[in-house]
């Protein structure tokens, strides 16, 4: 049995969530796949997954296992990158998460110049609002845009964007503009929920943060849908100046209440107790050279 290869198989187990995933993945059978992952059991002498018919979980030695793998696999991938620099390119699987709009509007582009520069590094991209996910779904890399709300994780500032509040020039030509905070209860807004519950607007900062709860007729939980009532004319939004880029280039949306903007970072966000590998540790420089250069991010006051 090649250790280094079933622990590998074993950790994307994890990952994927079933061994017909890794098997497709590799291009073989999946009763290869179980049985490079029964070998490693028997080796160790301990059961590391607990099968059923329709899903696996870990065990508690399992768990221990993942963990210590993952160390592992990346002080392995480390030193070859290391030794081999000049000789061996970086390669591999790096499993980012990110927000679909934001991965949408800004991510992919981003990904021709690294597969240029790195054309033995793949990259699986999938979508997830929540920075969490890293660790509960075994991501290398999540991006996000605001504070870092989990101490478990730890993240390196790639860019930084405004909280910025939106309309149409159609909605203000209708409805006039709001001169201050308190005057937006006054006006229709594009309202965010989660969970149920509306997410209040912040505008400043610390001791002189205000907050105020937006009404409207159209409630919704993704941003994509938010995004698009703006530019339908419903009403008012609050939202990271990167969801209307393109837009307040443009000119087809404007801000309002400039003077009560807030600055939030642009993160990349990666597992404390994990060491960051080097596929990893060179696609986070990539961004953050690429982000650099995205000004649009903040954009000035119109």
């Amino acid at each position: 049995m090649d250790r280094l290869d079933a622990m590998q198989a074993f950790v994307r187990v994890i990952e994927k969530g079933s061994f017909s995933a890794v098997a497709k993945e590799r291009g073989i059978g999946q009763p290869a796949v179980s049985k490079q992952i029964s070998s490693l059991e028997e080796e160790l002498g301990t059961e590391l997954i607990h099968r059923t018919s329709r899903s696996i979980a870990l065990t508690e030695a399992g768990r221990d296992f993942y963990e210590s793998a993952l160390r592992i696999l990346d002080d392995f991938e480390n030193a070859t990158s290391r030794i081999g620099r000049g000789q061996t390119a970086p390669k591999g699987l790096i499993r980012v998460a990110v927000p679909p709009t934001f991965a949408r509007l800004h991510m992919v582009s981003k990904l021709p110049a690294f597969f240029t520069a790195y054309p033995d590094i793949a990259i699986e991209m999938s979508t997830s609002e929540s920075p969490a996910t890293i660790i509960e779904d075994g991501f290398d890399l999540a991006i996000h845009s605001g504070d870092l709300p989990d101490s478990t994780l730890v993240a390196r500032r790639l860019g930084q964007t405004m909280t910025v509040l939106v309309a149409t020039p159609q909605y203000l030509a209708r409805y006039g503009a709001p001169e201050s905070p308190e005057d937006l209860s006054r006006f229709r807004s594009v309202v965010f929920v989660e969970r149920g519950s509306i997410q209040p607007w912040s505008f400043g900062s610390g001791q002189d943060v205000k907050r105020v709860v937006p009404t409207g007729v159209f409630r919704t939980d993704d941003i994509e849908q938010m995004r698009m009532g703006v530019l339908e004319h419903l009403g008012i939004a609050q939202a990271p100046a990167w969801l209307f880029a393109a837009e307040l280039r443009e000119g087809t949306v404007v801000r309002l209440l400039t003077p009560f903007e807030r600055t939030v970072p642009i993160l990349a966000v990666r597992p404390a107790s994990r060491r960051m590998s080097a596929k990893v540790r060179i696609f986070i420089e990539h961004l953050e050279k690429t982000f650099a250069l995205c000004f649009q991010f903040n954009p000035r006051p119109n």
